[in-house]
Order: C-alpha cells, then sequence, then structure tokens
C-alpha cells in the first residue's frame, strides 16, 4: 500500500513539515510534563497556531481528533514508551511498543507512527530492544501504508550532565542515522551535532530519506531561531521541537514564528519579530 497519501497530509507542497512533539508525558517524568498540564488546552493552542504536525500517545490523540475541520495538523503517533529518561538510569531499562501500534495508529487517522532508536552508553540490550521496535513495525507499516518516522538518539552517560542529554557528536550520529534508514525509516527525526554547520553530513547519510531535527532541552529564543535557520539551509526536511514550544510564554507565536522559518525562509530576525507579535 502507498505511503503517499499520508506523506502528502504531513509535508508540503515544498517537503517541509514542522511537527509539534506533546509525547512527553509518556515517558513517566515529571520535568516532562511542564506546560502540558492540561493537554486538551495545550492541543487547542498549538492547532490554533497551525503545524503541520502534532505528536502524541494513543492515550491524548484524541484531544486532537475530536477537533472539527479539515484543517487540522496531522497526527504523528509515538508507539513506543521508554523508561530511561530520569536523572537516574533505572536498573532495568526498556523501549516497549504499544500493542498493534499501526492498526491504532490506522483506527486515529496517523500520518505517520514515531519510534525510537536509542543508543546509550553501555546499554546493548537496550539498542537491541529498539532495532526489534523498528523491524515489527516497518513490517506493518508496509501493510497499511503508514510512514515510519525513526528517531536515532544518541545519549551522554546519566552521570555526565543527568538525564536525557543529547550526544552531539556527529561520529556517533551519523552511523546511527544511516541504521534508521537501513532498516526501513520513511521519514528520520535525528538530533542537531554540536557544529550545526556539519549538519549536511546527516542529511547526505540519510540517502533521500527526509530528515526531521529534533528540538531538546530548553534554549532561548535567540539560539532556537539561529540554530533552525542554520539545519534548514544545511538541508533538513523540517523539525520536530516539544519543550522549546510548549514550554515557552508563547507556544503560539513560537509556532508561527518556526512555521515561517521551516516554510518561508524566515530569517532569525524576521521570526523573532513574529515571536513578539
Amino acid at each position: 500500500m502507498s505511503l503517499k497519501p499520508r506523506l502528502n497530509r504531513m509535508f508540503s507542497a515544498q517537503g517541509k513539515c514542522f511537527d509539534v512533539a506533546i509525547d512527553h508525558g509518556f515517558f513517566n517524568e515529571v520535568t516532562f510534563l511542564s506546560g502540558i498540564e492540561n493537554m486538551k488546552q495545550a492541543i487547542e493552542t498549538i492547532v490554533e497556531a497551525g503545524p503541520n504536525c502534532i505528536q502524541l500517545s494513543i492515550g491524548q490523540a484524541r484531544h486532537l481528533q475530536s477537533i472539527p475541520g479539515s484543517q487540522k495538523p496531522g497526527l504523528v503517533l509515538r508507539t513506543d514508551a521508554a523508561n530511561i529518561y530520569g536523572d537516574v538510569l533505572p536498573h532495568y531499562v526498556f523501549s516497549e511498543l504499544i500493542d498493534k501500534a499501526i492498526e491504532q495508529a490506522v483506527r486515529m487517522d496517523a500520518v505517520s507512527v514515531c519510534v525510537n532508536l536509542l543508543l546509550l552508553p553501555n546499554q546493548p540490550e537496550l539498542h537491541y530492544q529498539c532495532v526489534k521496535n523498528v523491524s515489527l513495525l516497518k513490517a506493518e507499516c508496509e501493510k497499511y501504508g503508514m510512514p515510519l518516522m525513526v528517531e536515532p538518539l544518541v545519549m551522554l552517560a546519566n552521570e555526565a550532565k543527568g538525564g536525557y542529554m543529547v550526544d552531539g557528536d556527529i561520529h556517533k550520529i551519523l552511523p546511527l542515522v544511516r541504521q534508521a534508514v537501513e532498516l526501513g525509516a520513511d521519514v528520520i527525526k535525528a538530533d542537531p551535532c554540536d557544529h550545526v554547520q556539519e549538519y549536511h553530513r546527516v542529511i547526505e547519510i540519510a540517502s533521500g530519506i527526509p530528515v526531521l531535527v529534533r528540538g531538546g532541552g530548553r534554549a532561548s529564543d535567540e539560539e532556537i531561531m539561529s540554530r533552525t535557520v542554520e539545519l534548514m539551509k544545511q538541508g533538513a526536511s523540517g523539525i520536530v521541537y516539544g519543550r522549546n514550544v510548549i514550554q515557552h510564554p508563547n507556544p503560539s507565536g513560537m509556532t508561527k514564528a518556526l512555521m515561517a522559518i521551516v516554510h518561508q525562509k524566515a530569517t532569525e530576525e524576521q521570526a523573532l519579530a513574529l515571536l513578539t507579535q
């Protein structure tokens, strides 16, 4: 079955996409809940701002799909829950798929599903689980014409900086992105590297598969805008930002400013001006 109908709803005619991630509550980490305590309100705020997609868990997707009208963002359904995001790694780490993930995605009219490909220091079993998850989903995605977004995520050891810290070493990012492509990803959701001017190497290694760049932890407005402008210049097909939108004092304005960068090639200055309107 063709993936094209759903990809057409996910990406603009120019092949660009801004996906706002609001699936953080899936991971049982209290610090992730800031700004999304009231999910119905958070989702309505982002819908009004008009991104291409909103990334949600199966338990919260109803808030998006119950909104009437034909113009609302597409649903990207998060398919796996993991327990690796706290300051201290638990004795047993996991990344577990929800049951019948692709059937649930079809029922919820998702445009794509998202799954992690995690690489943590000294956690080969977790990486194995993730490879298995991607492989299982790929077969089902092909059956139902569901685009598979794989999130290759290289993380630092917890003792280095605490939980959920990105390792921006491009030499670790490149092979993991390539592994995601080799496993059958239709879309890549990857971390930025330490030196954003090198990101064209990530685009190249993805072998034609569109790359959406993760936002990571909260940063200043100026940093987010300048980084996003450079990432788009480097060849990214778009972005998947969560906390830098939903934890911002003006989530709607931030969404509109980032949409201008992704779709209209706005400069940092133009985007910042939109944010303050």
